[in-house]
């Protein structure tokens, strides 16, 4: 999938979100869309990573230790 898909996809859905609010306004959208991608980039990163940590994080661009907090807040890890 190239990085051109997905852009036009997250495109796509935030038009349909901002759409279907019709005359209420947006909120905290920022926030909304970091934590509805981050958290199933996480899980296919770490599938494919084998759930070593410190290849994901590598992977993603991320400390480990940074990626670590991330998998806690997303509760992907205990």
């Amino acid at each position: 999938m190239s990085h051109m898909h997905i852009e036009e996809s997250v495109r796509n859905s935030l038009q349909s979100y901002l759409r279907d609010l019709g005359a209420s306004e947006p909120d905290d959208m920022y926030n909304m869309v970091v934590n509805v991608v981050e958290k199933p980039l996480l899980e296919i990163v770490m599938q494919h990573a084998d759930n070593n940590q410190s290849k994901a994080a590598q992977w993603l661009g991320l400390n480990r230790n940074t990626l670590r907090k991330k998998l806690l807040e997303h509760k992907l890890i205990t």
